[in-house]
């Protein structure tokens, strides 16, 4: 049976298993979920897939999403006007 497995790597190196291939440069939440924009405030934790590597091995696929953390500054354009 082919398997086909996703993970995010936090810029500090933790893995964390998802259930999808996300896309490069797509904003995502601690969780690896998409983050809707704009968002209501700068003032939270977002991180931007930044590279993604595929290992291929004979019974699957690993895809690895490697994360970077965003700043509060690197957010703004993402968010409302108006909101802090």
């Amino acid at each position: 049976m082919f398997m086909n497995e996703f993970f995010i790597v936090f810029p500090e190196g933790d893995v964390q298993e998802v259930s999808r291939r996300i896309p490069i440069n797509e904003i995502v939440d601690m969780n690896g979920n998409s983050l809707p924009l704009p968002l209501p405030t700068s003032r939270m934790i977002a991180y931007r897939v930044s590279r993604i590597k595929t290992d291929e091995n004979r019974g699957g696929n690993e895809t690895y999403h490697f994360l970077e953390l965003l700043s509060a500054e690197e957010l703004n354009p993402y968010t409302r006007p108006g909101a802090e």
